[in-house]
């Protein structure tokens, strides 16, 4: 997985919306494959008008558990928002992950004004489930 600096970096460093799109699109090829058994419709993100899988894994070893992420999407660009994502809040405390203001940080990289109404909509509905993962390891 790409680290989420060195994405926030080129980014910055793209300033054609093209070239950012090409470089979205190149995270998400980078992205590991999710085994065909995991895109079940309990691991579906609802909201998201093309088809994203989302598993998550705790570790249960304290109160605020460690949480990391494996996403798939059928659609290049939006495979790309979920390496980004993933990048943000995967092996991050649960706790880190409901403080985190990702949309914040996609603003900052120059994404979200670019975002269709649906694909904005399915980026929120991912890092919503992220964020109710979260909650529902900190409170077991």
């Amino acid at each position: 997985m790409t680290p989420l600096a060195e994405i926030i970096d080129n980014c910055a460093y793209l300033d054609d919306w093209q070239d950012r799109m090409s470089y979205v699109i190149e995270l998400g090829r980078k992205l590991p494959a999710m085994q065909e058994h995991k895109r079940t419709s309990e691991t579906k993100v609802q909201g998201c008008a093309s088809q994203v899988w989302l598993v998550t894994h705790a570790s249960n070893a304290d109160s605020d558990p460690i949480l990391t992420f494996e996403g798939e999407s059928d659609a290049h660009i939006v495979r790309g928002l979920v390496a980004i994502v993933l990048s943000i809040f995967s092996g991050k405390p649960a706790s880190d992950i409901i403080k985190t203001d990702a949309l914040d940080l996609f603003d900052r990289m120059g994404l979200i004004e670019y975002l269709t109404a649906q694909r904005a909509n399915g980026l929120r509905s991912m890092i919503k489930r992220i964020k109710d993962e979260a909650a529902r390891a900190l409170a077991a």
